[in-house]
C-alpha cells in the first residue's frame, strides 16, 4: 500500500489487541504505523527519530505516558494524541497540560483515532506551512543540531556548547564525509590563519566528543583521519 507522503506514526501502547488494531486502522488509512510496547522504549524512539504524529498510551510499563509527553515537549512540537482507559478529567488536564494535542478515553472508535490523527497531522503542517517558520535542524543517530536556536541534543538531552564548539561542529555537521584538515577548520571557524595554532581545533574537538560521544575513543561522528583531519561521519 503507498503510504500517505510516507507519513509515519508511532503508537506506544502495551496491549497488544488494541495496538495491533490502531495500526491496521492508520495503515488502512495510509499511513506508516510503528509499534512499541514499552514506554522507555518507545521515548528513545519518539526523541530518535522523525514521526509526523504519536499516539501515546498513559500506563506504560518503563515510562509512563505523562513522563514520555514531558520529555517530547522539550524537544520537538510534533502531534501527540494521548489514549486512556482512566475517564477522570485530572488525567486529560494533567496530559494536556504537559503538551499533548489531544486525549481519548478508551475504548473509542478505531476510525474515530484515523480522523483525529489525520486531523492533527494536516493542522501541524497548515502551521508549519504558514505562520510557524521550520527551524534548521540536522539529525543523525541520536544527534540533533538546531542551527536556527544554536542548540544541541544527544538522545533528547540538551548539551552545552561554546560558541566555538558549536561553530566547529555544525560545520562538520553540514559538510558530511568531507575531510578538513587542522589549518582548514582554523580559518573557516576562527577566520584567521593559523599561524602554527592548530592546536586549538584539537583541543576543540575533543571537547565536542566529550559531550556527543558514547565512547570518545570509538567516536561515531567526528573522526580523526591520520595526517590530514578530520571528518563528520554519516
Amino acid at each position: 500500500m503507498l503510504t500517505i507522503d510516507n507519513k509515519k506514526i508511532l503508537i506506544i501502547e502495551d496491549e497488544t489487541e488494541i495496538a495491533e488494531l490502531e495500526k491496521d486502522y492508520l495503515e488502512m488509512s495510509g499511513y506508516s504505523a510503528e509499534l512499541e510496547g514499552d514506554g522507555t522504549e518507545g521515548l528513545k524512539k519518539a526523541l530518535n527519530n522523525d514521526y509526523s504524529l504519536i499516539v501515546l498510551d498513559l500506563m506504560l510499563p518503563g515510562t509512563d505516558g505523562f513522563e514520555i509527553c514531558r520529555q517530547i515537549r522539550e524537544v520537538k512540537d510534533i502531534p501527540i494524541l494521548m489514549v486512556s482507559a482512566r475517564k477522570d478529567d485530572i488525567d486529560k488536564i494533567r496530559g494536556l497540560g504537559l503538551g499533548a494535542d489531544d486525549y481519548m478515553t478508551k475504548p473509542f472508535s478505531p476510525s474515530e483515532l484515523v480522523a483525529r490523527a489525520s486531523a492533527h497531522i494536516a493542522r501541524y503542517e497548515r502551521l508549519l506551512g504558514s505562520s510557524r517558520a521550520v527551524n534548521d535542524v540536522i539529525e543523525i543517530r541520536g544527534l540533533k543540531i538546531d542551527k536556527t536556536a544554536r542548540r544541541v541534543y544527544v538522545n533528547g538531552e540538551e548539551k552545552q556548547f561554546t560558541t566555538k564548539e558549536f561553530d566547529l561542529l555544525t560545520f562538520l555537521a553540514s559538510n558530511p564525509n568531507h575531510v578538513y584538515s587542522r589549518d582548514e577548520l582554523f580559518r573557516e571557524i576562527w577566520a584567521m590563519e593559523s599561524m602554527g595554532d592548530i592546536a586549538t581545533v584539537t583541543v576543540h574537538i575533543k571537547k565536542i566528543r566529550e559531550k556527543i560521544e558514547a565512547d570518545t575513543s570509538k567516536p561515531q561522528y567526528i573522526e580523526t583521519i591520520w595526517g590530514v583531519g578530520y571528518r563528520f561521519k554519516i
